[in-house]
């Protein structure tokens, strides 16, 4: 046998059984229709899974990150939405992390130059939530889990924020964002904070957007106003958006249930539609259908990178 042949062979053998050419295996990280604590690789975080109800180890599903509010956290959050219950529906993991900012009894997130619920604009010390929240994504999906190009994000209040912040920040690992009562579209100018900035929302591609509010929230307030890190109006925002997505469509405002109204725009590049739909008389809730919620996310998968 010539040398470079047995070389050749070798370098073949390699390809073929070093582990990093293996396929992810089955999913081990819990069981089933429960919801378990994950360590997230080395992050030294941890983070609340909930496995739906028949899931096949071998398959990888979607995930949605459900981000709580300001001083809340992820055990909290995964209780009062009742997205674990739609997860065993349709299908879907839920992922339920905790911010990286400790307050009080909970967690804030750390979105780069906005003040928190505190006042206090997060600095170099501080979490990087977007990198362990994109890690998490390579995680689960090196562990077979999870299908990275059907990744979402939805929060409420101070996790809408988060979740519009991921749009504008990381939308190469995000199919599409669900914002509740905390849609965003990059950071107040700081000139005019009646409009966002659109030096601090760029995102890679366009991004899907359903949004959910109530038009009685009194703290983040559809009208705009309110907190240092609020300002400018929901319209704005969608607005922004759909300049974004190049969007070339309004939609009719339009009654879709019982005191709910849909908004928005479509049109738009790579079916990158957004969509409001506000809550007459809601408040500063969970205001989510989430069946609706997940039909949006549904039907939108992120391009292979």
């Amino acid at each position: 046998m010539k040398p470079w042949f047995g070389l050749f062979a070798a370098l073949i053998g390699l390809m073929i059984f070093s582990p990093s050419a293996h396929a992810a295996g089955p999913c081990n990280i819990g069981q089933a229709g429960a919801t378990q604590t994950v360590a997230i690789d080395r992050s030294g975080r941890t983070m609340l899974i909930h496995l739906p109800a028949g899931f096949n180890l071998a398959k990888p599903a979607p995930l949605i990150f459900l981000l709580h509010g300001s001083g809340g956290t992820g055990e909290k959050m995964l209780a009062s939405s009742g997205l674990a219950e739609a997860a065993d529906r349709h299908g879907f993991i839920v992922a339920a992390p905790d911010a990286g900012i400790p307050i009080d009894q909970g967690f804030v997130w750390n979105i780069p130059g906005v003040p928190t619920v505190t006042g206090r604009i997060p600095g170099h010390g501080d979490a990087d939530d977007v990198a362990y929240l994109t890690g998490a994504i390579d995680y689960l999906a090196d562990q077979g889990c999870v299908d990275d190009s059907r990744i979402y994000a939805t929060g409420l209040s101070g996790g809408g924020r988060m979740a519009s912040w991921l749009g504008c920040v990381a939308a190469d690992r995000f199919a599409a964002i669900a914002p509740v009562v905390g849609l965003r579209a990059g950071n107040p100018r700081k000139d005019r904070p009646e409009e966002p900035d659109p030096a601090t929302c760029r995102p890679s591609r366009p991004m899907p957007v359903i949004a959910f509010a109530g038009d009685a929230d009194t703290t983040n307030p559809i009208q705009g106003g309110g907190a240092g890190y609020w300002s400018y109006t929901m319209h704005a925002a969608e607005q922004r958006w759909a300049q974004l997505n190049g969007c070339t469509q309004v939609r009719d405002t339009r009654w879709i249930a019982d005191k709910v109204y849909e908004e928005g725009y479509a049109a738009c590049r790579d079916g990158a539609d957004v969509v409001g739909r506000i809550t007459a008389g809601g408040g500063h809730s969970w205001v989510a259908d989430n069946d609706a919620l997940w039909a949006f996310f549904a039907a939108r998968s992120r391009p292979q990178r």
